[in-house]
């Protein structure tokens, strides 16, 4: 699929054509829970892989949520969001197991609120985007990463829109594992949070215009 970049923000080819006829045909995904995903412990804080958790951090700031409860192994927070459409209440949800078993707690989540996994948004870090790029996607492959893959296994689809935030690979010989599991320090500790902010807005528009693709 070729894709256009606009600034650091990266959209799927489809989304950015205005052919009228085309716009009929798109679907949009109407979005009700949006998953950060990562490691929890002060330990991973600050981490690459921990992208997902800080962005849904980051977006509960945009909706000036600060409480958090404990729900299906995951920690959750609830929004009322009110369009043109009526009031609806969406969720934001930090699954609390490690990486590598995500799908697990989003699973008993999505089912204890009645919630399609087509509605669901999953924040993530990528290794094959460059630093501070953020990449909308929907469905498609999961490319080695542990969390998507985990989640792909437990709902048996890889059919969910994604946010995939460019943390680039590890320099000279180390090994992934240890680059995604260092903290970010100094000018990157700098990208890494004008990153997560802008996945944030990404997902906030997700929630109030729809993810289309």
């Amino acid at each position: 699929m070729q894709r256009w970049s606009f600034g650091n923000v990266e959209l799927p080819q489809q989304m950015m054509r205005t052919d009228p006829q085309h716009a009929q045909k798109r679907t949009r995904h109407a979005i009700s829970l949006v998953a950060g995903l990562g490691n929890p412990g002060e330990e991973y804080a600050h981490t690459p892989h921990n992208i997902g958790f800080e962005a849904v951090d980051a977006l509960a700031e945009l909706f000036s949520v600060s409480y958090w409860k404990q729900q299906s192994g995951c920690l959750v927070a609830s929004v009322s969001l009110t369009s043109s459409h009526g009031t609806k209440t969406i969720y934001l949800a930090k699954p609390q197991g490690f990486m590598n078993t995500s799908g697990g707690p989003l699973s008993r989540l999505l089912r204890a609120l009645s919630i399609d996994v087509s509605e669901m948004l999953v924040i993530h870090d990528e290794v094959d985007l460059e630093p501070g790029l953020i990449q909308l996607k929907w469905g498609g492959g999961l490319n080695a990463h542990n969390g998507l893959k985990s989640i792909a296994q437990k709902f048996g689809t890889q059919d969910f829109g994604r946010i995939r935030c460019g943390i680039g690979r590890p320099p000279g010989k180390m090994r992934v594992s240890d680059y995604v599991l260092r903290k970010v320090k100094g000018d990157l500790a700098l990208s890494y949070d004008d990153t997560c902010a802008r996945a944030a807005e990404a997902a906030q528009r997700a929630l109030t215009e729809g993810f289309r693709a």
